[in-house]
Formats: C-alpha cells, structure tokens, sequence
C-alpha cells in the first residue's frame, strides 16, 4: 500500500498570518513555491495553484470540522507530491463542516499522473486527522520541530502517540 511516507516535501508555517480562506490558501501555496523549482514542477505558477485550489473550495469546503481542512489539488507538471502543515492559534473562518474555525491546516498537493494515489494520500490524511489525541498534539505542539516530528511519525507510516 503506497502511503504518505512516500511523500516527497513536507513544510511547516508554525503560525499563519492569514485571516481568511483566501490568505490561508496564499500563504500555504507560497510555502510550497519553495519547492516549485525546475526539477519538481517545470514553469509552475503558485497562482495558477492557488486558482485550482480556490475552484476545489467553491465545489465545496475542505474543512472537515473539529478545526481541521485539508485542502488539495492535482496540480499538472508537478512532480512529487508536497504537503504544507499550517496552523493558526486564533482560528480562521474556512465554511468548514461544523461551522467552526480551523485551526490546523494540511495542503496536499499531488501530480496529475495516474500512478499517484491521491486519494490515499487524502484518505489517509483525514483518518490523521479524525484522531482527537493528533489534533491536540498538533495543536499543542510548540515549536516547528514537534510540528514536523508529529507529521514525521504519521508519513512514517507509525501512529502517532502521545
């Protein structure tokens, strides 16, 4: 079974400065255009990114509640799949399921090609995330490194225990 810890490039933004669904999007695409470089994604755009993924959200909210979303898109001529980890300690207004603010934020970006199992990669991300003890760990977490470590522990096939 192919899972997340085939992921290619994991990011963390520890503190978001957006306050709206529009800024969340911004933010998360441009810490992944640091990895939009030549050999993962030949003349990609992060605008063009952050439109595909504007046209997912009106198809409906990728916030899956319990201040969680996990926006996300198949994005032609990537080349490895990219997850950005963002969090917002005040919460930010997503339409998610419950009405409620999202405090933790996955973007999975994947390539278009048929062998990427994106909705594994998706599946598998909302099975995460669906655990209580994660989501306080991730929101409790202080510092990017427990971020990465916790994100780590789950790419990494484990779960993720506190």
């Amino acid at each position: 079974m192919t899972t997340l810890s085939q992921t290619d490039q994991v990011l963390i933004i520890p503190k978001l400065a957006a306050a709206d669904k529009k800024e969340v999007l911004d933010e998360l695409v441009a810490a992944a255009g640091q990895v939009f470089d030549p050999t993962l994604a030949p003349g990609l755009d992060p605008e063009l990114v952050t439109a595909h993924l504007e046209a997912r959200e009106e198809l409906g909210s990728t916030g899956i509640g319990d201040g969680m979303a996990i926006p996300h898109g198949r994005i032609e001529g990537l080349r490895e799949t990219i997850l950005v980890c963002g969090r917002s300690s005040k919460g930010i207004p997503f339409d998610a399921d419950d009405g409620r603010p999202v405090h933790i934020f996955l973007l999975l970006l994947t390539p278009t090609s048929a062998d990427c199992p994106y909705l594994s990669y998706l599946a598998e991300l909302v099975l995460f995330l669906r655990n209580p003890l994660i989501r306080s760990r991730l929101l409790q977490a202080e510092s990017r490194a427990e971020l990465a470590a916790i994100l780590r522990e789950k790419t990494a096939g484990r779960e993720a225990h506190g």
